[in-house]
């Protein structure tokens, strides 16, 4: 399977087309979330471009340190060659590490503008969504992300020079890209519908919260069908960090809504307490 071709002397790659692609699908649906709320779109196109970068480095390095063994090279490979970090047209991004380097963006950026951070990262959410969705086809190019051997009717094929040396006699697998990409378009779907149906229950930032408990329940499940996970020592590095991310997320969610329940329940006391006592003059009167 081809990974690319050529215009003039200058090589395509298709993985780095399909991630622009991603990349404005997210911008699109971003803005059309801004105009939703009655927020200014063009915060999205001064944001985004920032995300974008600090999100492929973010990327970029957690694949470095954490390199799974189908991309055939290992954290040892890149500090001896450091040339090949910069060669990301060829694949190897850690969707972990785009995450927080784009959080680790957008709160810089909000800070700097004196925004409020939760709000702006549920405008986002749903477009990271989108974007994974997408971008996960470029494993399917670079016949990446694949999981154990399998004769399913929707198993793809690996070519040999692509196959782990254990599993050389195998031809066809799970593909991880297209259930993590139907995850990740399920998602996408979850929180706009849950921006449009539960719009009065939600506090800002419930939006992200939601994000970062369904994405890495994903992942955690599928790392248990991969064949190449990342791995620091016996660790499976991806799924403690999704584990420990989700489990992070439903606590926060839940310790959010009882602290803003038990500020509602004070206020409406406190304007209730003001009530009685402005009737009490009234009658004074």
């Amino acid at each position: 399977m081809s990974d690319g071709f050529y215009i003039g002397p200058v090589y395509i790659y298709y993985y780095g087309i399909i991630i622009m692609v991603g990349a404005l699908a997210a911008l699109w649906l971003s803005i059309r979330e801004a105009k939703y709320r009655g927020l200014d779109s063009e915060v999205v196109w001064d944001v985004v471009p920032w995300l974008l970068i600090a999100g492929i480095i973010g990327a970029r390095l957690w694949h470095v340190f954490t390199p799974s063994k189908s991309m055939g090279a290992g954290v040892d490979y890149y500090f001896s060659n450091p040339i090949e970090i910069l060669k990301i047209r060829k694949g190897g991004l850690g969707i972990p590490g785009a995450i927080v380097g784009g959080v680790v963006a957008l709160i810089i950026y909000c800070r700097k503008k004196k925004m409020n951070f939760f709000t702006w990262a549920d405008v986002i959410v749903p477009g990271l969504a989108l974007a994974q969705t997408i971008g996960r086809w470029g494993n399917f190019i670079n016949q990446e992300l694949y999981g154990s051997p399998t004769d399913l009717p929707w198993a793809i094929h690996i070519d040999v020079a692509n196959r782990l040396p254990d599993y050389i006699q195998y031809e066809t697998y799970h593909p991880l890209f297209l259930y993590e990409s139907l995850w990740n378009l399920m998602n996408m779907f979850l929180l706009l519908v849950l921006e449009r149906i539960r719009k009065d229950k939600l506090i800002p930032g419930d939006l992200l919260l939601t994000y970062l408990i369904v994405y890495p329940l994903g992942r955690f499940l599928l790392e248990f069908l991969r064949i190449d996970s990342s791995l620091v020592g016996e660790v499976n590095i991806n799924q403690l960090a999704m584990l420990v991310v989700m489990i992070f997320a439903i606590v926060m969610l839940v310790i959010r809504h009882k602290k803003f329940k038990k500020q509602a329940m004070i206020i409406e006391t406190s304007e209730g307490v003001e009530s009685v006592e402005e009737d009490q003059e009234e009658k004074k009167d």
